[in-house]
């Protein structure tokens, strides 16, 4: 065979590589609304960047082989915002993306590359698990897992899943595996269909109470955003991208802002009540002290008493942990200690120093928290935070009480320890704390009731903390934002550069 003739097989091979699942399903998949994954590519990179690797790859099964282009799953590389960042992509023309011997080889490959030359990678999550009968047997079974490091994660560069449909099998699990989970809203993520999962447990359960959008933006927490189409799914994550450095080894990209020096800063307090008593959202508050006004909040509807964002100061990426009394008074629950705890991870696993707005009461106590290992999350994240080695900034909004004083960066969990002066710093909450000192409750002896209050609440006043610098300083609520970019300058060129020690990148994604 001459060039002319073997380069007529390799266009013709490539046409029908190129062709994915054919023309019917590509037709029907345009007239359901979906992209398929050849437009979504076209999307997400910069125009004309997108490199693939392992166009010609199909099913191990040689019968299979051409009823598989690329067996289902397209992997390569290409420029987003003009960053080099790594892809896997599934198929779902093509045997619904089922997971097969060669496909899972070349997410095995893109694993490897992203850690090895220090790329992002991206998961498109479209996926109906593994194939079979490929799988079945004990020959199927052997032949795929021979990678022992196929579920590890040391978090070398950032991973992010994208869920954009149907996702079981491995959609799922490297979704759980990434750094940062968005959905698609009508996308199911579950370990199963409803199909198998009826077979196998008799429970008949509707796909969106299986593994939907609701389910992992406000019950499990898995989902870190929720967007409304395919094109927002993917801008969002372009979006968060900016935030975050292509390798644990570098500082997040620095980026511009428009800034008004006297921009709401001087009306800051007109956000946080007199009445300590009283709501507000401290997300106020903090788009007061960053740049532009704007926050970037991850799992806004999952224990909802914290926010976790990310942020700019001065140009630099940084990530916001806060407390938020608009929901619950503040108070922490089980599952703000693993939302809060898998954020300082993150921020501490690419270099994003972290602001802390401290405004509660104290963990929520109880049987429900106990039911939850409430004791162990706790524990779990003083362990994270006192690992995390990027530079750490607290200032205390109103109340810090109890075990919460260390949870949420006081004293020495913290480079800069800082408090306004209209801080409530204790072991408990005066009110409460005069029925357990002094039986004395308010229904009993209001007299007697209001003198012990006002004696308890002025010894929870910052300035004897300040004192014995067990506070570094208390400072004008109007100057924060002009003080914590002083401080992020002196941490952030500290020895290392801002760069961390990275002493949690092998913290569990999910737990």
């Amino acid at each position: 065979m001459g060039h002319e003739e073997k380069m007529k097989l390799f266009h013709k091979k490539r046409d029908h590589q190129l062709g994915m699942g054919g023309k019917q399903k590509l037709k029907a998949r345009k007239a359901a609304g979906k992209l398929n994954v050849r437009e979504r590519i076209d999307y997400f990179f910069d125009p004309g960047t997108f490199q693939e690797i392992g166009l010609f790859s199909h099913s191990a099964i040689p019968e299979m082989a051409k009823h598989t282009p690329t067996d289902g799953k397209i992997i390569g590389c290409g420029k987003v915002n003009g960053r080099m960042v790594g892809a896997v992509a599934n198929d779902m023309t093509v045997l619904g993306a089922s997971s097969s011997a060669t496909n899972m080889k070349k997410i095995e490959y893109m694993r490897a590359l992203s850690c090895e030359k220090s790329l992002p990678l991206v998961f498109l999550g479209e996926s109906t698990g593994a194939r079979m009968p490929d799988c079945m047997g004990a020959a199927g079974m052997a032949q795929g897992g021979q990678n022992t490091a196929q579920y590890r994660r040391l978090r070398e560069a950032p991973w992010i899943s994208v869920l954009l449909g149907p996702s079981y099998g491995s959609s799922s699990w490297y979704s759980a595996m990434s750094d940062i989970s968005i959905m698609l809203k009508g996308a199911v993520m579950a370990v199963s269909s409803p199909k198998v999962t009826r077979i196998a447990t008799g429970e008949d359960t509707p796909s969106d109470e299986l593994g939907g959008w609701k389910l992992h933006s406000e019950v499990t927490g898995l989902v870190d955003a929720v967007a409304e189409s395919e094109a927002e799914c993917m801008d969002l994550t372009k979006r968060i991208m900016s935030y975050l450095p292509s390798h644990c080894a570098e500082l997040p990209p620095w980026s511009t802002f428009n800034e008004n020096p006297n921009r709401q800063a001087h009306q800051i307090l007109d956000y946080l009540p007199e009445q300590p008593n009283r709501t507000y959202d401290i997300r106020k508050i903090a788009k007061a002290i960053v740049d532009d006004a704007e926050i970037l909040e991850l799992k806004p509807t999952y224990a909802r008493p914290c926010v976790t964002a990310f942020a700019r100061l001065n140009g630099h990426a940084i990530g916001l942990i806060a407390n938020n009394p608009m929901y619950g008074a503040g108070a922490l629950t089980a599952d703000c200690c693993d939302k809060i705890t898998s954020f300082l991870v993150l921020c501490d696993s690419f270099n994003l120093p972290i602001i802390t707005l401290v405004d509660t009461p104290g963990f929520l106590i109880g049987k429900e928290g106990e039911q939850k290992k409430i004791t162990g999350k706790i524990i779990n994240w003083m362990n994270a935070l006192s690992l995390v080695s990027v530079p750490k900034l607290t200032v205390v909004i109103r109340k810090i009480y109890g075990q919460a004083y260390l949870n949420m960066g006081g004293g020495k969990y913290s480079d800069v320890f800082v408090a306004w002066p209209t801080a409530e710093i204790s072991f408990m909450d005066p009110e409460p704390g005069i029925n357990v000192v002094y039986n004395v409750k308010k229904e009993d002896d209001s007299e007697e009731y209001e003198q012990l209050l006002e004696e308890m609440a002025k010894n929870t006043e910052p300035w004897d903390a300040a004192g014995i610098f067990g506070v570094h300083d208390i400072i004008d609520p109007a100057q924060t934002r002009n003080f914590m970019i002083q401080m992020l300058d002196i941490h952030l060129n500290r020895k290392g550069g801002g760069v961390g020690r990275h002493l949690l990148r092998s913290w569990p994604t999910s737990y």
